[in-house]
């Protein structure tokens, strides 16, 4: 069977949709196999074993959860300032509230790698990435704070999307208005 993209893809969705309905103890080949429709055995030739599966679901994820390469140019060029970065924090957080499952996905792989050190490697990689290239893109789009700041606004918005996944604290409070506080709180003038 030749592998491709597409059926990998295919795969890796399936994954997410299990991932985030049944949890880490449902994640199993047979059952992506079953949620794709795809013959037994199949996630298996893709995804060896768990751990290749885990490393093919974190880049899935990244690939679903990433800004299109037109929203950053648009950032890029514009002018830099508090407001932009507070534009670019909530494009992340609709994005992350705007494809719930795979924000559960992402959340569910992060709690089952602090229980299982084999996967920790993976999860660290994929999260020193993504950090570094908001950094990077902070940084070459003049956008201010630096590493601390986008740190903290990590942590932050990890809080925020969690809140809003499970049960909010505030129902009634707008996740922009949150931004905005975040924004004014830990950015220097």
């Amino acid at each position: 069977m030749a592998k491709n993209e597409a059926r990998r893809d295919l795969l890796a969705d399936a994954g997410i949709s299990v991932l985030a309905r049944e949890g880490s103890r449902g994640l199993t080949h047979r059952a992506i196999d079953a949620e794709a429709d795809v013959p037994v055995g199949t996630t298996s030739n893709y995804f060896r074993s768990r751990q290749a599966l885990v490393a093919g679901l974190f880049e899935r994820i990244g690939a679903r959860l990433a800004p299109s390469a037109e929203d950053l140019q648009a950032r890029a060029s514009a002018q830099p300032s508090r407001e932009l970065f507070a534009d670019y924090i909530r494009d992340i957080v609709r994005r992350l509230l705007g494809q719930r499952e795979v924000t559960l996905a992402l959340f569910e792989l992060r709690l089952e790698a602090a229980r299982r050190p084999d996967l920790a490697a993976a999860l660290s990689e994929w999260q020193r990435a993504g950090f570094d290239g908001d950094v990077a893109f902070n940084e070459s789009a003049g956008l201010p704070g630096g590493r601390r700041e986008v740190a903290l606004f990590h942590y932050a918005i990890d809080g925020l999307i969690f809140d809003q996944l499970t049960s909010p604290i505030d129902p009634d409070t707008r996740t922009d208005e949150v931004v905005d506080a975040l924004v004014a709180g830990l950015l220097p003038v």
